[in-house]
């Protein structure tokens, strides 16, 4: 799928989420929506951001908006991760990476010389009508979770 722009419509998606449900993103309408897209559980950059979300998460909160994480990881996964980083949002299981598709974020990537497909860390900020309102692509972890909360701080 091309990349998602500013102004479209999110994709609607159903993926399984950590405490045991299944979360439709069509179900947080009326709510803003942060939704961040991480390749990892347990790994330094995806638990700082992780961390990082979880800190500024009452201001986010207060703004009326819902945080959910997604990544290929399984729900076992998503649960010691929750539990070690006392994570106060659900992250959803995209195993199969079918929505990290949709939202092209699931790219060819390049470590230590080794090419193969995974999730570029981004994040979408969707609007109470499903709107993309906000892109951050290929996010760098220091401050992102700041820079989030700073814009809906200006909503």
């Amino acid at each position: 799928m091309e990349e998602l722009s500013i102004g479209q419509e999110a994709p609607d998606f159903t993926l399984p989420a950590s405490d045991g449900s299944e979360a439709t993103l069509s179900q947080y309408r009326g709510r803003k929506v942060l939704l961040y897209f991480y390749p990892k559980n347990m790994t330094p950059g995806c638990t700082q951001e992780a961390c990082e979300f979880r800190d500024v998460n009452d201001r986010i909160t207060a703004k009326g908006a819902v945080i959910l994480g997604v990544s290929p990881d399984s729900l076992q996964s998503h649960a010691k991760f929750i539990a070690k980083n006392e994570l106060p949002f659900l992250l959803l299981s995209d195993e199969d990476h079918k929505v990290s598709e949709q939202y092209g974020v699931w790219q060819l990537k390049k470590l230590y010389g080794k090419e193969f497909m995974g999730i570029v860390r981004s994040t979408f900020l969707i609007d109470e009508q499903g709107i993309v309102s906000d892109i951050w692509k290929k996010v760098r972890v220091k401050g992102h979770a700041e820079a989030v909360a700073a814009t809906l701080d200006r909503e």
